[in-house]
């Protein structure tokens, strides 16, 4: 069954089928040890309660508003089948900034360094449990001067399902690096956000041509239980 994307509606028939004469957009396939990413699910990205963007950047500069909200449930359900299977949940996050951090990507986005402390907590439908990694993050990929795939190699994990926001950004980011590294990568596309449903269709689109494979979080989910009960004694 073929599955509508997010782009179909965005990216013209042509040009989609251009990309695939080129050969881009196959299935890259998952491995068989893998790690949620849960990037950036603060309250500085949604705002403290659902609302129109144009409202929730009132509060933070940095929300993406409802379409946050939206995302939410989906990486709640996709944390509660990692956590069931002891699999490691991941949580790289903007840290509160001091002033040694202040670099480019902070002169570019001066909102981000606004954000009241109450902004940087996570919201609690999926905010980290004891033992889970926390991974403060400066810029936008959650492996740029982290420890992060240290981390993965040394837990033999092979393969990632990246969610969070935004999708242009941090996903983004981090899906490049964590495909530059060999790890495999699923974005649910209903799990991640942006603040542009433009840029948020157009970005999936390259990231599942050239980067990672994309499916909805019900599709992922079933590869999930699948693995689970192939890895069951």
């Amino acid at each position: 069954m073929t599955i509508k994307q997010p782009w179909d509606d965005v990216i013209p028939l042509e040009e989609r089928e251009t990309y695939a004469m080129a050969g881009l957009g196959g299935a890259a396939g998952f491995g068989k040890r893998p790690a949620l990413l849960v990037i950036d699910v603060q309250y500085r990205s949604v705002g403290d309660r659902p609302m129109p963007i144009r409202e929730a950047v009132k509060q933070y500069p940095t929300s993406c508003g409802d379409a946050g909200w939206n995302a939410i449930p989906h990486i709640a359900n996709l944390v509660s089948v990692f956590r069931e299977n002891r699999w490691p949940v991941i949580f790289p996050h903007v840290a509160r900034k001091v002033a040694q951090d202040h670099g480019a990507f902070a002169t570019k986005i001066p909102g981000i360094m606004q954000i009241p402390a109450a902004g940087y907590d996570f919201v609690k439908e999926v905010a980290p449990q004891p033992g889970e990694l926390l991974l403060p993050k400066t810029q936008a990929s959650a492996f740029f001067g982290t420890p992060l795939a240290t981390y993965l190699i040394g837990g033999g994990v092979d393969s990632l399902v990246v969610t969070g926001c935004t999708t242009s950004g941090c996903v983004r980011a981090s899906v490049v690096d964590a495909c530059a590294l060999n790890f495999k990568s699923i974005v649910p596309s209903d799990a991640v956000y942006d603040r542009s449903p433009t840029s948020h269709a157009v970005n999936l689109f390259d990231i599942a041509s050239k980067y990672a494979d994309i499916l909805p979080t019900h599709a992922v989910i079933g590869k999930l239980r699948t693995l689970s009960a192939e890895r069951a004694p």
